[in-house]
């Protein structure tokens, strides 16, 4: 069991951001780059083609077990999935009413500005506090929404502090999210789901095998969480960046500040470069 001073037991929730600053789920670890980044004029790009019509899944794995993503093909062209975890656990909803903001408009309004396809990882609870936001991102070609768990608990410990989803309630978890989706409006749902602070085992991985979900995790973590200038987030991500990449980052004002500034640099360097932007579901489309 992970344990955390009594101070800090109030923002365990907030701490497991710190899944994109640690090699949780990919084996890596964000460093920091020294200096500001530039930001160019973006590169005109046509708008995104929609997501299909069934959204592509892996075959399950061992004893029908849900299968692991983690980055496409990377002899398949430079395309690039980013994709921004909308979190928001079960007991933040005073906080969200006293004025801490869990959303961030200003980042999908860069995103569209951007023509800048994306996965929207988000968690049921977001979806109901926020369910304007919610159904408008949903309804947008540009974008998927895919499953982050209603409550943001985590589904194997430790996992950051957060607290465990019940035993035998991992499957229930996520179809209560799917659930608030339906209830918000939102129309472009994929069959994916995002572990919180991505922590996962085969035990976990069995009992979602019956949701049909493709686990999708990531290989660049972007270190946005808790970063304060937006310069070392983009470089991290311009850094490791590699074909078929699936890049980690957050829709979270309150604990990832930087983010949208972050993205109005990666997004036109990422296309000068010569990557497409593209949705999770065009990566594991491609196999």
């Amino acid at each position: 069991m992970l344990r955390i001073s009594r101070p800090l037991r109030a923002l365990a929730p907030t701490l497991a951001l710190l899944c994109c600053t640690t090699a949780c789920g990919s084996g890596e670890s964000a460093t920091e780059a020294v200096g500001p980044t530039n930001k160019p004029t973006p590169v005109a790009t046509p708008p995104a083609k929609p997501s299909p019509t069934v959204a592509p899944t892996l075959p399950p794995g061992p004893a029908g077990a849900a299968p692991l993503f983690s980055h496409g093909r990377r002899d398949s062209g430079k395309r690039i999935a980013l994709t921004f975890d909308a979190d928001m656990t079960s007991d933040q909803g005073p906080r969200a009413a006293k004025g801490e903001h869990f959303d961030n408009p200003p980042l999908i309004a860069t995103l569209r500005r951007l023509k800048a396809p994306a996965t929207i990882f988000m968690t049921g609870r977001w979806a109901e506090q926020y369910p304007d936001q919610a159904r408008s991102i949903g309804s947008d070609p540009l974008f998927e929404v895919a499953n982050h768990s209603y409550s943001h608990h985590a589904f194997a410990s430790p996992c950051y502090g957060l607290p465990a989803v019940k035993p035998g309630g991992a499957r229930a978890d996520v179809e209560r999210a799917f659930a608030a989706f339906r209830r918000a409006g939102v129309e472009r749902t994929v069959p994916y789901f995002r572990f919180p602070g991505g922590c996962h085992n085969p035990e976990v991985l069995r009992e979602l095998g019956p949701a049909k979900v493709t686990a999708v995790q990531w290989d660049v973590i972007s270190g946005d969480a808790f970063a304060k200038r937006p310069g070392p987030v983009a470089d991290e991500v311009l850094a490791k960046a590699r074909p078929g990449s699936v890049v980690v980052m957050h829709c979270t004002r309150s604990a990832a500040p930087a983010t949208e500034a972050a993205v109005r640099t990666i997004v036109p360097r990422l296309r000068e470069r010569g990557y497409e932007l593209v949705r999770v579901s065009d990566l594991i489309a491609k196999g």
